[in-house]
């Protein structure tokens, strides 16, 4: 990563804003149901703490409100009564994030760590409108950007703020940078790639980019159904997207030239409608039944192929993982990769990380991405704006 980091500022004495991922899940009655997106800032908050940032300031979205303003149900008061907890010290939380009110009440605050109000209440945060931008610049003398799951979008918060402070990468965009990229780029090999989800067309990208870099691709979820069709394979009322048969075989073709192995399904668990939970393990997909899970073959199918990887990167589940009668696959495949040793293990955030939480493997992973859009993105070789509007580490940092 050749981004400076805030390490690489000086902040003693200074305000500091941050551009926290604070997008956390809630249920029915407001209250935080995960909270790992809050600890995973902890780093960079503590470490301005710690360096004597006079305040320091966090900035987040929650949802996806209108943009009309305050929405009660996405407000990140809860946010600021949790991290309090970790922090060990009061947090002020602000109302709003920009305007002279706010401003004053940053000066006035006796509280090191201030929370603004959802930055997406504003429509100008996701136009990246330049005033707003400049709004968000003025409460502060340093940027710091910590929102990986954010760094694929060009918002005022992630991109137009960079035009008026010197901004850096907080611990956790270093932090995925550093494993996301080494998997990909710099892996010990073998390099296997499992890709799940429904779309075949959300991961040709993503595909395209990994056949020259991976040694073996595992192939699952529903996106299999399109490529297994590819072949001529009978897949029943299976996942399809008629419209990337051409491009399923196309793939296929560029693995084969290029000696990647690319598995598929071998056998299946089906079910007559998707709705139910009556299932049956079968090696075919006879017309009226449907397939949500891989089967016992494919599974020790897949744990040979990793059974030799010293590398895994893993975007997408490999079946209906949220129901019972379909999780095993990716249960199973989840587990072993939890008990292979000397092997870096990184998942691709989204799904996927919701996957190994479910089964509570978190521990066992050597990475679990906190962003999903932006993790597969970076995966596909795309420029990340977010990242790409950070200062490198060969600038000098300009006053502000």
């Amino acid at each position: 990563m050749n981004k400076k980091t805030i390490k690489d500022v000086n902040i003693q004495d200074k305000r500091v804003i941050i551009r926290v991922d604070f997008n956390v899940p809630l249920d029915d009655h407001g209250a935080i149901t995960d909270d790992r997106r809050i600890t995973a800032a902890l780093p960079t908050i503590q470490y301005a703490l710690k360096e004597g940032a006079s305040k320091v300031i966090l900035m987040s979205h929650l949802g996806r409100p209108k943009g009309a303003g305050f929405e009660a149900a996405l407000s990140l008061k809860p946010v600021a009564l949790r991290l309090e907890q970790f922090i060990k010290e009061k947090v002020a939380f602000f109302n709003d994030c920009i305007g002279p009110t706010v401003k004053e009440a940053i000066t006035k605050s006796k509280e090191r760590v201030i929370l603004l109000e959802n930055l997406r209440f504003h429509k100008a945060e996701e136009k990246n409108d330049p005033a707003f931008a400049k709004e968000l610049a003025s409460l502060a003398d340093v940027y710091v950007n910590d929102a990986f799951g954010t760094a694929h979008r060009a918002h005022a918060s992630t991109v137009g703020i960079t035009a008026y402070l010197p901004s850096v990468a907080g611990f956790l965009i270093e932090k995925e940078l550093r494993y996301l990229g080494r998997a990909i780029n710099n892996p010990k090999r073998p390099l296997v790639v499992i890709l799940g989800g429904v779309k075949v067309s959300d991961k040709i990208a993503l595909i395209k980019n990994l056949i020259p870099k991976a040694n073996s691709i595992i192939i699952g979820g529903g996106m299999a159904y399109t490529f297994l069709k590819a072949q001529g394979i009978s897949i029943g009322n299976s996942k399809l997207e008629k419209d990337k048969i051409d491009t399923a075989r196309e793939l296929m073709e560029q693995a084969q030239k290029a000696g990647v192995e690319l598995a598929l399904t071998k056998d299946f668990v089906i079910t007559r409608s998707f709705d139910s939970d009556d299932c049956k393990v079968s090696d075919t997909i006879p017309d009226g039944w449907e397939s949500l899970d891989i089967g016992p073959k494919t599974r020790e199918y897949y744990k040979k192929i990793l059974s030799r990887a010293k590398t895994v990167v893993w975007n997408g589940p490999l079946g209906v993982f949220e129901r019972e009668a379909y999780m095993q696959g990716t249960k199973d495949i989840a587990q072993y990769l939890a008990s292979l040793k000397d092997v870096t293990i990184v998942v691709g955030g989204g799904d996927s990380a919701a996957a190994v939480a479910k089964f509570g493997l978190e521990d066992k992973m050597t990475h679990i991405s906190t962003g999903g859009g932006a993790s597969l993105e970076f995966l596909e070789g795309k420029v990340l704006p977010g990242i790409a509007a950070l200062q490198d580490k060969q600038e000098q940092a300009c006053a502000k």
